[in-house]
Parts: C-alpha cells; sequence; structure tokens
C-alpha cells in the first residue's frame, strides 16, 4: 500500500515540474489519502500483534 503512496507522490511531481497543476494536485491528495491509511493499519497491526502476544508469554 505504500508503494502505491509513492507512485502517486511521483507522479504528482512529474506533473508539478510539466505545468500540470490540476493532475498534479489530484495525485497529491491521493498519495496522502494512501499514505495515511498505510499508516493506520500500521498501528492497528501493531496493536492487535502486541495484544495477542501478551497472553502467550509466562
Amino acid at each position: 500500500m505504500l508503494r502505491w503512496a509513492i507512485i502517486f507522490l511521483v507522479v504528482a511531481l512529474v506533473a508539478a515540474v510539466l505545468g500540470f497543476g490540476g493532475i498534479a494536485n489530484f495525485s497529491f491528495e491521493i498519495a496522502k489519502f494512501v499514505a495515511i491509511i498505510a499508516i493506520i493499519l500500521f498501528v492497528i497491526s501493531l496493536i492487535a500483534g502486541g495484544l495477542r502476544g501478551r497472553g502467550t508469554r509466562p
């Protein structure tokens, strides 16, 4: 998922350099959204993994 965020960020940067402001803005917004979702899922998996691991240790 983070790969998609990086791809959209690169597309936004290339579009901005070439002067396509609308496409650059849209691609940047998508990249930001995907990156935020990836971070949220990462935090949830850390919390879930930590809670699951507590019961197995003596």
